[in-house]
């Protein structure tokens, strides 16, 4: 059988197979919303998509989640929530500003019991590494987490990165820690940003900025928006 699939059906396939489960209700908010009926248009893209053998799905959840057609993970697996609660921070992030070279489950080190951040991505000018914590870990163990950050930063291979800027120095990116608890770690070499949210993280830099703003002028006035430069 021959079709021919649209450039929204490729990149629906390409965002599925890049974060690994993707629920029905984020693929109409990134790619229909702006249909008449969004929530139908979804489901009769991703019903085809499906019948044509291009990507999976598991109906454990509500709405129906899409998995990569040669996703290695069981379709009740708890992992599917792990990937969905990263796709939740990168959708809190494209409510400001989008993303770019946004790596799922970056292992940066290429080698196992190195650093291993749930997502990589260049957001608002500044790189950044982001762990989501589901679960509660001892401070002892978050502090292990953060020394192999420092580590890495001591070792120096991640200057040649793909996505340093050529035209100036590099760059160590800062570490969102995405945890509805608090841990007493701390870094005199990285930057660590404890946040329950990206929307938390956008509150707590416009307050800061707009302080900074206050402290140079009283009478001038932001029209850029906010912007994060953490480095």
């Amino acid at each position: 059988m021959s079709f021919r699939l649209s450039q929204r059906d490729k990149d629906i396939i390409g965002f599925i197979n890049q974060f690994r489960a993707v629920d029905r209700d984020s693929l109409v908010e990134l790619f229909f919303k702006q249909l008449k009926s969004p929530i139908n248009a979804c489901n009769s893209v991703m019903v085809r998509l499906y019948r044509l053998g291009l990507v999976g799905r598991t109906q454990q959840y509500s709405p129906t989640v899409y998995l990569p057609i040669d996703a290695k993970i069981k379709k009740n697996s708890q992992k599917i929530l792990h990937f969905l609660s990263i796709l939740d921070v990168y959708k809190q992030m494209c409510s400001y500003s989008m993303p770019k070279s946004v790596i799922v489950e970056d292992k940066p080190t290429g080698r196992k019991g190195g650093i291993e951040p749930d997502l990589f991505c260049i957001f608002k000018g500044s790189p950044f590494w982001v762990e989501i914590q589901r679960t509660q870990y001892s401070e002892q163990k978050m502090q292990e987490k953060v020394h192999l950050y420092e580590e890495f930063f001591f070792s120096d291979e991640w200057k040649a990165l793909h996505w340093q800027p050529e035209e100036r120095s590099p760059v160590f990116p800062s570490v969102i820690l995405i945890t509805p608890v608090r841990y007493a770690v701390s870094s005199e070499h990285i930057r660590i940003i404890q946040v329950a949210s990206i929307h938390e993280l956008m509150e707590k830099y416009k307050s800061s900025g707009k302080q900074q703003r206050d402290v140079k002028s009283r009478t001038s006035s932001s029209a850029g928006g906010i912007k994060i430069n953490l480095t």
